[in-house]
């Protein structure tokens, strides 16, 4: 999408209504050394040079008074370092502007705030990062109102912009201007109307004409466009590919977000494993994405990327199915030439300790920036407690990679002896399982490390379990938990049917259960957590439970509701 034809466009400006000519001398680079520099930007390789990047969620986003609103602590110098330190090449820094701004008619924008937005702005290009700013949870807050508000949305954002492009006009190109985050027009998602494409065209080209009129830097600012909720069904991608044909401006990028194929991001209705339609999500998802834009010479940036069970809990998917989901998610994107920027509202990284929470699963992020990681059937081995062993096979997925090496903690095993290999089937051997279990300690007894030419390492669990049990208990609906004994197993998933066969409560289309959200367990204490949630959209009846367990395991548990007293019986 070139500008070099001369052309006068009318344009109408969509607050105002006044009439914009726009001619190819607004285009012309400017004389100083920079701006030469910048006006030899190729859109494309500033794009590939943002991968990896890294969101700083959950901070100055948060709806609240300053940036510690979420639970996060002060951005500082630190974490910054840390980031651009760990490989990450590009930060994007979401801002919620609401609490921070003044009223009509000029909306301005708290001075100590801006600045502060800058202070990290400055300190991630000290670190050679790039960095996307945007308006963030504004859209939800105030923007969504359209439709019954249209003047104040599009007079508040206006105002925004505005400030923002007169703030930073003259910091480097490395800064870049994200429209707006995941633009809805209705408080539910999902429900988009004809009008609403109007509504994001409105926002995305008022946006578009502030900044490049605003000048400095902000003439050639790589600008960040996104689809309604930036989703990627083909007609949400195919619209915002007509604005940006419409704006024919070669600093433009189109953003989408992904969180998986939601039956396994959220772990409902058994999708408890990443199975074969979990990926061809990805692969379809994605092959849209790339046919629509990056084929045609539009870059991407995958602006957020996830699993939406993580807003829970990381646990919600099983370790050994989440690092398998984000290897292939990351091979895929690479393979279609999408920079991905990983969601992280302090889930991850620490920010006090700057160490990652899991860093086996930051291990396979980064062996996947440059190539792909070996993972296997499962992470979990199990043996039952005072049970024959017996030799076990694993099936592997190199991913072009070679097994060189098991680790059984300080222990080399020995190919031929401790295992063989086969075509891509591990057999670890029974005397060596044997070895490594201890007859009556329960739970994980040896982690056996597989090692690769390539890519991360892949971590096998040792569980020796016996069959869980659970125990009578009674209740209240918003407090209602079952004594488990895991005996060193873990659970999977809980199914829940009346006693004629109905499912029963949320989401009542599957017995299956939304992991974290209609149950949970707590290990630590012994339980299995039955939420209120779960019992609000019950009736009063008997209810059986089935609890199925990473070992194979179920077992069965019924549930009497009366009123809010529930009663729990094996």
């Amino acid at each position: 999408m070139g500008y070099t034809k001369a052309k006068c466009t009318l344009k109408k400006t969509v607050l105002f209504g006044l009439i914009l000519c726009l001619s190819v001398s607004m285009f012309v680079p400017m004389t100083s050394a920079e701006d030469v520099t910048s006006s030899q930007l190729d859109i494309h390789s500033y794009v590939a040079d943002m991968q990896p990047g890294w969101n700083l969620g959950n901070t100055f986003d948060a709806v609240g008074d300053d940036e510690t609103a979420w639970g996060n602590p002060r951005v500082t110098r630190e974490l910054i370092k840390t980031i651009a330190d760990e490989g990450y090449k590009s930060i994007r820094i979401p801002v919620t502007w609401q609490n921070q701004m003044g009223g009509s008619p000029d909306y301005t924008i708290n001075e100590d705030y801006i600045n502060r937005v800058e202070q990290a702005i400055d300190w991630a290009l000290e670190e050679d990062l790039y960095v996307m700013l945007n308006v963030h949870h504004d859209s939800w807050l105030w923007m969504y109102d359209m439709e019954h508000n249209y003047d104040e949305v599009m007079a508040r954002y206006t105002a925004i912009w505005e400030q923002l492009s007169e703030k930073f006009k003259s910091h480097s190109h490395k800064l870049m201007f994200e429209s707006v985050n995941e633009p809805r027009f209705t408080q539910e998602w999902g429900e988009i109307q004809e009008n609403h494409h109007a509504y994001l065209e409105d926002l995305n080209k008022t946006f578009y004409y502030i900044v490049r009129e605003s000048g400095g830097n902000n003439v050639e600012r790589p600008l960040v466009l996104p689809t309604i909720e930036t989703a990627t069904s083909q007609d949400l991608l195919d619209r915002l590919y007509q604005t940006m044909e419409d704006l024919d401006d070669p600093y433009l990028i189109a953003t989408v977000h992904y969180y998986g194929f939601w039956p396994f991001s959220v772990n409902i209705a058994g999708y408890t494993h990443f199975e074969q339609e979990t990926q061809q999500d990805i692969i379809d998802t994605f092959d849209r994405v790339h046919n629509t834009f990056t084929a045609r010479g539009v870059p991407v940036v995958l602006g957020e990327f996830g699993l939406l069970g993580f807003d829970k809990s990381t646990d919600v998917i099983q370790q050994g199915e989440k690092l398998k989901f984000f290897e292939f998610l990351i091979h895929h994107l690479n393979e279609r030439d999408i920079t991905h920027m990983l969601w992280d509202n302090g889930q991850h990284l620490n920010r006090e300790t700057y160490a990652w929470y899991d860093q086996e699963f930051h291990d396979i992020l980064k062996a996947s920036w440059e190539g792909r990681s070996a993972t296997a059937e499962s992470n979990l081995i199990h043996v039952k407690d005072g049970k024959p062993i017996r030799d076990q096979d694993i099936q592997l997925y190199l991913n072009g990679n070679e097994l060189t090496a098991l680790q059984a903690g300080e222990e080399s095993l020995v190919l031929g002896e401790d295992y063989e290999l086969a075509g891509g089937v591990l057999t670890l051997k029974a005397d060596t399982l044997t070895r490594l279990i201890t007859p009556g300690q329960l739970g994980t007894n040896a982690v056996i490390t597989a090692q690769f030419n390539s890519g991360a390492d892949w971590r096998f669990q040792l569980q020796n379990v016996d069959v869980p049990t659970v125990e009578n208990t009674d209740g209240s609906t918003w407090h209602f938990a079952i004594p488990t004994h895991f005996n060193g197993d873990s659970l999977a998933t809980m199914e829940a049917v009346y006693a004629n066969g109905e499912y029963a409560g949320p989401q009542d289309w599957t017995s299956f259960k939304e992991f974290g959200e209609a149950f949970s367990p707590n290990y630590a204490t012994g339980e299995i957590i039955i939420s209120e949630a779960f019992f609000n959209a019950v009736r009063d009846d008997d209810i059986h439970l089935t609890f199925h367990f990473w070992s194979g395991e179920t077992v069965e548990y019924t549930l009497r509701k009366n009123g809010n007293y529930v009663q729990g019986r094996r």
